[in-house]
Order: C-alpha cells, then sequence, then structure tokens
C-alpha cells in the first residue's frame, strides 16, 4: 500500500510504514481503539506512531506487519535489536546517578575566616529539603520511567499533586498518548488548558460499561464573576495575580459521546465527577496555584513551530526492518547449511511396503543409500550465502550505530583491537558524546521547572520548613555518561589549585564529575578546611616547640632552617585535599 498523501511532520519517518499511509485515519484496520469517536484527528498520527514504536520494542513490528496485511511478517525473526538501542542510549542519558543541585549551596559553608555568601546557608537547607523529598518520592525511579518512555516514544510526561495526608508534592509518570495539550497561542511556552485521557474497558462483573476518563488541568480567572479579583502567592510575594489552575476529574460512558463530541468537547452534562477521599467533588477545583502542574519531556530539541520529540530509534527504523528481514534470510540459510539439500542419480530407493510408493530419505547420522554404478549425489553448498548474509548483518549494526549516533564503540561492538589509543576512542565517541550533550540539553529546563513547582507545591501546602519568598534555582545533575581519566582530572585539579587558578568548590566539583564518590561538594570542602586547619595548628606547635628550643641554646641557622622547613610544609598543605581524594580512587 502507498502513501495516499504526501506529508512532512514529526512523523514523517513513519510514511513508509503502510499504517501510517492514511494521513486521515492512521493505523485504523492495526489500531482499531484509535477510531473512537472522543478522539482528535489532529492526534492521530502522533498516538499510532507511538504504537508502532511499542511494538519495535517487544519484538511485535512482524506481527504489526501481518496486521497491516504482509503476510510474512509473522515470520520476521527479531531478536531485540530496536530495544538494545532504546536501552542503550537511555544508559548513556543518565549516566551513573543524578543529583538535585541548587545554585550556591556549594558555598554554604564559605572560605575560611569568611562568612557565607549571601542566600547560601538558605540553598544549602533547600537542597537537602529537595533531595529528601526525592527520596520519599522515589525521584530516581520516576525518572527511569520517564526517561525511557521519552528515549523510545520521544515524548514523557510527570504530574505532580499535592497530598495533604503525605504533606507533600507526588509525582506520576503517565503515557504520552494520555496527554493532550490544548494550545491557544501557539507562539505560547505552555499551554493553558492539558488533557489525561484514557479509556477504561467494560468490566461485565463490576457491572461496568466502557468509559472515558478525562483529567483536565486548566488556567482561568480566580473569580469568574469578578476577572478584577486577584491573589497573593507565597512564591511572588508583592505580585499579584488574576489566575489560578482548576482541576477536573470526569469519567464518560462511550455509548453517551456523539460523533463530533471529541475530548475537548464532551458532554458536561453527561459527566460523572470523581470525588477525593475528603469528600470534595473534582469539578473546577481550585488548586490555589497558578501554574498547570504538568511537565512534558522530549527526548530531542523539537523543531520550529512543533512541540514533540523524536524517537531514538526514529531514524534507523528502516535499518532495523533491514536487519530483521537479513536476520531471517540468515536463519533459513543456515538450515540448508546444516541439514544440506541431496540430489541422488541412480540409487535405490526403498519402498513403503504398505503403499509400495518409494519412502522419502532424511539426511540424517548413519544413514546408508545404496546408489548404482552410474550413481552419483550432488550436495548444495549454501555456506557461502549464510557468509555474506552474516557479514551483511554486520554491515547493518555499524550502520544502524553510525546513524543513531550511538557508535559501534557506545554499542560495544567495537574490537578493542582496533583501537590505537585512549584518544582514537575519544573521537570514535564523538557523536555519542554529542548526541547525549543534545539530549540532556533538551532536559535542562524541564528539570528545573519539575523542581520550581515542587517548591511551590510546598509553599502551597503550608508544608514546615518552607517558607514563602521566591523560588531557588535548582537543577538535575547527570553523572559523566563515558568512563573518565580519574587519575588525569585529579593531577589537573592539583596543579591548579596548587597554581591558585582554581577556588577550592571548584576542585571538588572538578572531582565530583570525574566520578569521585564526594556525595556533597559543599560537605567536602567543609571537611578539607577543617582538616587542613588541624595539621595547620599543628605545624604551629611544632615550630613553637622548635623556637623554644632555639632559645634554650639551639644554634640560630638551625631553627632558622627550622622555620623554613615548616613554612615549606604548610605552602604544601595546599594540595592536602588531594591525597584524601585520592584514596577514594
Amino acid at each position: 500500500m502507498g502513501l495516499r498523501q504526501f506529508v512532512i511532520d514529526a512523523w514523517s519517518w513513519l510514511n513508509y510504514k503502510p499504517v501510517m499511509a492514511d494521513v486521515a485515519r492512521p493505523g485504523n484496520l492495526s489500531f482499531p481503539e484509535l477510531a473512537a469517536t472522543w478522539m482528535p484527528a489532529e492526534e492521530l498520527r502522533r498516538l499510532a506512531a507511538y504504537k508502532v514504536l511499542a511494538a519495535y520494542d517487544n519484538n511485535q513490528a512482524g506481527q504489526l506487519a501481518a496486521a497491516s496485511g504482509e503476510e510474512a511478517g509473522v515470520e520476521r525473526r527479531e531478536l531485540g535489536d530496536a530495544a538494545n538501542l532504546v536501552d542503550t542510549a537511555l544508559g548513556y542519558l543518565l549516566g551513573s546517578e543524578q543529583k538535585i543541585t541548587v545554585e550556591g549551596a556549594e558555598h554554604a559553608e564559605g572560605a575560611e575566616g569568611e562568612a557565607p555568601k549571601p542566600g547560601a546557608t538558605e540553598a544549602a537547607a533547600l537542597q537537602e529539603r529537595l533531595r529528601t523529598w526525592a527520596g520519599k518520592e522515589l525521584l530516581t525511579l520516576r525518572i527511569q520511567q520517564a526517561e525511557r518512555a521519552a528515549v523510545l516514544l520521544g515524548d514523557s510526561v510527570y504530574v505532580l499533586a499535592w497530598n495533604p495526608e503525605k504533606q507533600r508534592p507526588t509525582l506520576r509518570v503517565y503515557d504520552p498518548g494520555f496527554f493532550f495539550p490544548q494550545w491557544e497561542d501557539e507562539d505560547a511556552d505552555f499551554p493553558s488548558r492539558v488533557h489525561l485521557a484514557w479509556e477504561l474497558p467494560e468490566d461485565r462483573d463490576a457491572g461496568l460499561k466502557a468509559r472515558v476518563r478525562r483529567v483536565t488541568y486548566e488556567l482561568g480567572p480566580v473569580s469568574e464573576d469578578d476577572e478584577s479579583l486577584v491573589r497573593q502567592y507565597p512564591w511572588e510575594p508583592g505580585r499579584p495575580s488574576r489566575m489560578t489552575c482548576y482541576l477536573t476529574d470526569a469519567e464518560w460512558l462511550l455509548e453517551d459521546i456523539k460523533r463530533g463530541q471529541t475530548l475537548d468537547r464532551l458532554p458536561m452534562d453527561k459527566a460523572a465527577f470523581r470525588v477525593r477521599p475528603d469528600g470534595t467533588e473534582l469539578n473546577r477545583l481550585d488548586l490555589m496555584i497558578d501554574f498547570v502542574p504538568v511537565i512534558h519531556i522530549t527526548n530531542t530539541i523539537p523543531d520550529g513551530g512543533e512541540h514533540w520529540g523524536r524517537s531514538a530509534v526514529a531514524r534507523v527504523l528502516q535499518g532495523l526492518d533491514e536487519l530483521a528481514a537479513t536476520d531471517s534470510d540468515s536463519s533459513a540459510a543456515s538450515a540448508t547449511t546444516g541439514t544440506p539439500i541431496i540430489g541422488l542419480a541412480g540409487a535405490r530407493l526403498p519402498v513403503d511396503r504398505a503403499t509400495g510408493k518409494p519412502e522419502k530419505l532424511k539426511v540424517e547420522a548413519g544413514a546408508v543409500w545404496q546408489l548404482g554404478d552410474t550413481g552419483r549425489m550432488d550436495a548444495l553448498d549454501t555456506s557461502p550465502q549464510l557468509a555474506e548474509l552474516r557479514a551483511r548483518v554486520e554491515h547493518l549494526l555499524d550502520r544502524i550505530a553510525a546513524n543513531s549516533r550511538i557508535t559501534a564503540a557506545g554499542l560495544g561492538t567495537l574490537d578493542a583491537s582496533e583501537v590505537p589509543s585512549g584518544y582514537a576512542l575519544k573521537l570514535a565517541l564523538g557523536p555519542l558524546d554529542a548526541l547525549v550533550g543534545m539530549m540532556r540539553l533538551a532536559r535542562e529546563h524541564k528539570y528545573r521547572l519539575l523542581f520550581k513547582m515542587v517548591q511551590r507545591l510546598h509553599q502551597a501546602g503550608r508544608a514546615p520548613g518552607w517558607s514563602a519568598g521566591e523560588s531557588f534555582p535548582a537543577r538535575l545533575a547527570w553523572a559523566p555518561h563515558a568512563p573518565t581519566d580519574r587519575a588525569a582530572v585529579l593531577e589537573e585539579v592539583v596543579q591548579a589549585f596548587g597554581a591558585g587558578v582554581l577556588s577550592l568548590e571548584t576542585a571538588v566539583a572538578m572531582l565530583v564529575e570525574a566520578g569521585y564518590p564526594i556525595r556533597d561538594a559543599a560537605e567536602e570542602v567543609a571537611r578539607i578546611r577543617q582538616s587542613a586547619q588541624r595539621e595547620s595548628q599543628v605545624r604551629m606547635e611544632e615550630a613553637a616547640a622548635a623556637k623554644s628550643g632555639a632559645d634554650d641554646g639551639q644554634p640560630q641557622d638551625e631553627a632558622a632552617g627550622g622555620e623554613e622547613e615548616v613554612a615549606a610544609q604548610e605552602k604544601g598543605q595546599a594540595f592536602g585535599f588531594a591525597a584524601g581524594v585520592s584514596g577514594r580512587r
């Protein structure tokens, strides 16, 4: 089936698939759920793309092809190459760990003999509170869930909600197929209304019919009757706001939804609103915040005018198809190589006594065939074809690694003997470095926004310890995605710090980025200074004792020599932190 209409959009890389051939109704036959009357027509291509990518991730691309009319699709061999590509990209994106850092927290202790910088103590306290919240909300696990969906599908969604019982915001990850933002102005940074919607199947045992659930976050005036009414939010003191966020959570029976009543036009007179445990009906509930607590994560930086990310396997999807087809051909060729096709001439074939017909011969160990004087046996050798297919598999893997920018070195398929030096390996990993940098850049602002919302929800819920005031800039710090030469970094840090071109805080930060097990940079700086102060005190006491000995009759030049030695030791103390850090390598 060819493409019925030429279209270039965020999912054009899937146009070669039969399920995407009909631009108006993609996946109608393969994905009947997309034919629901409430589904917005402009979202169908995006949802169909998500389903195609999920099929590749679960080794079901052949089944999808068969459902689209390709009979040979069920014979396709899929060995997890798509999932391996996604998991590898995810591993490099996340690194070994992720930390919440607040700007200025590393200066909370202050330099020796100096007071901390203004706001540094508050930043350090906030950093500790955010990390405590992250531990309670299993943030590392949530990041794994959200980021794998983003790498595979191109998009992922976080939703924050204040929990009065836990006295903290809760964080949940949603399938991007449930996410339907409503953009009133295409130039706006964020949508003013967001729907999270999905179908609930029929449950005959419970007596429940098929339904649609829709959760809506919408910005609106504080008072619909009086638009001049304003509200003072704790994170913007002195800046009154006319806006607030309303939450609506309702269900509709599928049989009550008529054609044309799409997601944003569902009949409110047919809605059954959900109720909170405290009895509050979730019908335009005022959340007492002036933002939509939904964060949309994109795997890549969207193109101009677009809002959606691109999957890590998007541009190599046809390569994965070629790889699966070659694997299937290779499997068939290996069958004829291990059990070859044999042609016999002049053979005496055994006869089935019951039917009187010659029996079929089988190629097996110990088989003996009687040949006449002019008899001949020829075996079909398919091993050259099998070798060629295996070479093609290697070629396709290299092509996929290069075009996905994960590289053969990143996938682990590069032979170590082919790398002449560490510099050559660094060059080979260059495209992967650029890919990880781009993926992390696409997420930088979104995680800053997430932690800003966490602070504001704590303030709105009047949680203990969260005072009013503007939010501190907080970000998610990623560990290095590739191994680093710790010895080289340590030597560089020691030399630069000893020469006075780096501060102690910057030196420790460089060691953290290199992968040294330093849990908190500010605490490490404080410990280093305390250790240096103790050792300095010991040196001073030793110098005083040496001077006292000189006064009791020690030659003056020897006492002077002792003082010079003490001064040299105190100067060398600038490198004292390196010894402690190097012991952790």
